[in-house]
């Protein structure tokens, strides 16, 4: 497997990073793009014409990454044992079978609590699809092009998937004005299908087959960046779930704009600056960057008219752009590079699981205070993440690097003198 490293590190250097990259930032953009088209017309099709309330709205918008906290080890697993390129394409069917559960909800339009159930479900099969697909993602990315480019890779693949929820935006809400929620539910068949075509064309990676430790000793390995990347992407449920809803509140026009705003800059701050995790440290540039973030959705809740809302989303997209690379460097640089699927897997966890839980908690919080209050809440989370990223920029380096493959390493050694003896 050694002969197999070296001969991706030669192709690395014969290929600009950035080149090898772009298949799979394709594959990356076409499968979340139904993703990003549902995005600003889930709120309303679930408010507006189900007649639910926003805990409800929050506890669908929650379910996709709740699902994906739930498949994250599973999904791990499965990219370092059998390669990245199949991960990607059962990710690709899940989520086509996903659309065809949003097309049945809509059988069941005039009994709004069977039709809510099966969109829950809809969401939950495509939140392990983006969980498969992303992991599979970024692993690829990491074989093409080394882990000295982590942070690149993480920060490159997360702007396609960016990306396609920027361009979905727009294009799911005037889908949805013309064709309602039926449009929706047939893009999300047939894009995956579609994308499957571009996936099946690309190279395959032999995963490395080595011994791997538990998805528990690689949480707890990953586990303050975790915490960290939490805390940060409470402020990106409350973008997905309520900005639409108080711009409808305030009678702002163009919603989907808000939405599309904290995306563009979240995808320009990431192509321009995606090197700096790698370049000069995770940690710091996480620091920066959710003091921007909570600045940003601080001035969502004080905002009085659609301008200073829009200037809040974008400063929270260029904020929270380079959060999750950045203590994504300081995840994977704990682990092995066996167990880097299962390090995304067990990092990006952290990020479900805020998401999948604070995003119906900021739900209650928005019916009981007001919508306002739901981004005062996340401002203070993207405060504890900066105590996070404060206490990684304390942690010696010697801490991190491969301190769990040296620790796998003397527990082996300590095995083998065991049964020598």
């Amino acid at each position: 497997m050694a002969i197999h490293e070296n001969r991706e590190s030669g192709r690395s250097r014969e290929i600009r990073p950035g080149t090898r990259l772009l298949p799979i930032m394709a594959v990356v953009f076409v499968a979340f793009l139904v993703i990003g088209l549902a995005m600003p017309v889930l709120p309303l099709h679930v408010h507006e014409r189900l007649r639910f309330g926003t805990f409800v709205v929050g506890l669908v918008a929650g379910s996709q990454f709740g699902a994906a906290l739930l498949s994250r080890p599973w999904a791990g697993h499965y990219a370092d044992r059998r390669g990245p390129k199949r991960a990607v394409i059962l990710g690709l069917v899940a989520a086509a079978a996903s659309g065809l559960l949003y097309l049945l909800s809509l059988w069941f339009f005039r009994a709004p609590l069977i039709s809510i159930t099966i969109l829950l479900f809809g969401r939950a099969l495509l939140g392990a699809a983006e969980s498969v697909i992303i992991t599979g993602s970024v692993i690829w990315g990491l074989a093409l092009v080394g882990q000295k480019s982590t942070g690149k890779v993480i920060a490159w693949v997360g702007a396609a998937m960016f990306g396609a929820f920027a361009i979905g935006a727009p294009i799911g809400s005037t889908l949805y004005a013309g064709d309602g929620f039926v449009s929706i539910a047939l893009a999300t068949i047939f894009a995956p299908l579609a994308t499957l075509l571009l996936a099946a064309a690309l190279p395959h990676v032999s995963p490395l087959h080595q011994a791997r430790p538990s998805f528990i000793r690689v949480m707890g390995a990953v586990s303050v960046p975790g915490i960290g990347a939490a805390l940060s992407s409470v402020g990106f449920g409350a973008i997905t779930a309520f900005v639409v809803l108080l711009f409808a509140q305030q009678g702002w026009s163009r919603a989907w704009l808000a939405y599309t705003s904290f995306t563009t800059a979240f995808i320009l701050a990431r192509l321009v600056f995606g090197h700096l995790p790698d370049r000069i440290g995770g940690a710091k540039v996480a620091l920066i960057c959710v003091l921007i973030q909570a600045a940003g959705l601080a001035l969502i809740w004080r905002a009085d008219r659609t301008e200073v809302a829009l200037a809040g989303a974008v400063l929270t997209g260029i904020g929270y752009s380079l959060v999750y690379p950045g203590l994504g460097v300081e995840a994977v640089r704990r682990v092995p590079p066996e167990s880097r699927g299962l390090a995304m897997g067990a990092y990006t966890a952290f990020l479900d699981l805020a998401l999948g839980l604070g995003t119906p908690a900021l739900g209650l919080v928005a019916g009981a205070v007001g919508l306002g209050a739901a981004f005062l809440v996340s401002a203070a989370a993207a405060l504890g993440a900066a105590a996070v990223a404060a206490r990684l920029l304390m942690e010696p380096r010697s801490l991190g690097g491969p301190a769990l493959a040296a620790l796998m390493a003397r527990n082996q050694t300590m095995g083998a003198q065991c049964v020598n003896k």
